[in-house]
């Protein structure tokens, strides 16, 4: 009897249970499950009344929350398996010079020797050993187009290589040109095209910064189209600086204004300004053509990125896709601009270090 008794009770509160979750609102219902892909879609998209549809068809709370524990432990892995990862890159940056085995890149990743080849080359797009060599070429090519005091037999005896012979030709097979050919007139679209690898994800927080930027006077020197050319700008506005002695690389802070989205704009409309700090107006009868600017005071976000400029693009999505739409803060009118705080060649990729400033109201 009691048996019986505890039946019913159980088919009551099932049924009243049912009763209160059909008065609901169907945006409550269906809140909760929006997201869950094509299965949530394939109850709301039900013949019938759309919002019976949904509410009598809920899925069991147990299924939808062990399918999102899946997801968050699948998402956990993949993320540990890409810090590990990040961790062999990190640590090829700081040992360059060094020899490079697959025995020790192995152990920093903690991966079996036998298989990091081919985790490496599925992760990276690129075998470890063709990987560690253009990240030499690539240093190789910034001392060649932005340091014209070394010789090109220190670097290529820098970038790992017995004689500037073997480095002429690994360098042409890389890049389309010679090291001497690239030091006089660097071809930089090809150079962009052999550095594109898989994206790598880094979803580590930022620390973010208001602050109060302080109006600033600077020389400008613009960059109109593909944002594969940004270096050949740079290097007239390196011959700028030189040949005028004004905004000296050592004394003025550098910075960069990012008017365009490289990833969503077409590149023959990509706008980038280049820009050292000046005390006074400079002379724009120049052959560069560099003008006098501002970069207007006031309240900004701050985001430090460490590394190399290639992955700027990081802290400025973090900005916008992250941070910004949780902080209540909105935008002023003048775009994302970075301050350089050292450059290449002098210091070395992985410790360049730049701040990505957010105007904001």
């Amino acid at each position: 009897m009691d048996h019986h008794a505890t039946t019913r009770r159980r088919q009551d509160a099932f049924s009243s249970a049912i009763d209160d979750l059909n008065r609901l609102p169907r945006a409550c219902v269906s809140a909760e499950y929006s997201g869950h892909s094509a299965a949530c879609q394939g109850w709301s998209n039900a013949g019938g009344n759309p919002a019976r549809s949904v509410r009598m068809r809920r899925p069991p709370t147990g299924i939808v929350k062990a399918g999102s524990r899946r997801r968050m432990v699948k998402d956990a892995r993949t993320a540990a398996y890409a810090q590990r990862f990040e961790r062999v890159f990190a640590y090829i940056d700081r040992h360059l010079s060094d020899a490079l085995s697959v025995d020790c890149l192995s152990q920093v990743a903690n991966f079996s020797k036998f298989h990091f080849h081919r985790q490496f080359s599925q992760y990276a797009g690129i075998s470890v050993t063709r990987y560690i060599q253009l990240m030499r070429l690539r240093r190789a090519s910034y001392r060649l187009a932005f340091d014209d005091r070394s010789r090109v037999i220190d670097i290529a005896l820098e970038a790992g290589f017995e004689n500037p012979e073997s480095f002429s030709r690994a360098f042409k097979q890389a890049f389309g040109q010679t090291p001497s050919q690239f030091r006089k007139c660097p071809a930089w679209r090809p150079w962009h095209q052999r550095y594109r690898f898989p994206k790598r994800e880094r979803t580590r927080m930022m620390q973010v910064k208001i602050v109060d930027f302080p109006n600033t006077s600077v020389a400008a020197l613009a960059h109109r189209g593909a944002p594969d050319g940004v270096n050949e700008t740079a290097l007239q506005f390196i011959a700028w600086r030189k040949a005028s002695g004004l905004a000296p690389v050592a004394s003025s802070n550098t910075y960069g204004i990012a008017y365009d989205d490289p990833a969503s704009t077409p590149p023959e409309a990509f706008r980038f300004d280049i820009c050292g700090a000046v005390d006074e107006a400079i002379p724009e009868d120049n052959p560069q053509g560099v003008v006098n600017k501002t970069i207007p005071g006031g309240r900004c976000a701050v985001v430090r990125h460490l590394g190399a400029h290639q992955r700027l693009g990081e802290a400025a999505y973090y900005l916008y896709r992250d941070w910004l739409p949780a902080s209540g803060e909105e935008l002023r009118d003048f775009p994302l601009f970075f301050h350089y705080l050292n450059l290449l060649p002098e210091t070395p990729e992985h410790e360049l270090v730049t701040d990505v400033y957010l105007p904001l109201k």
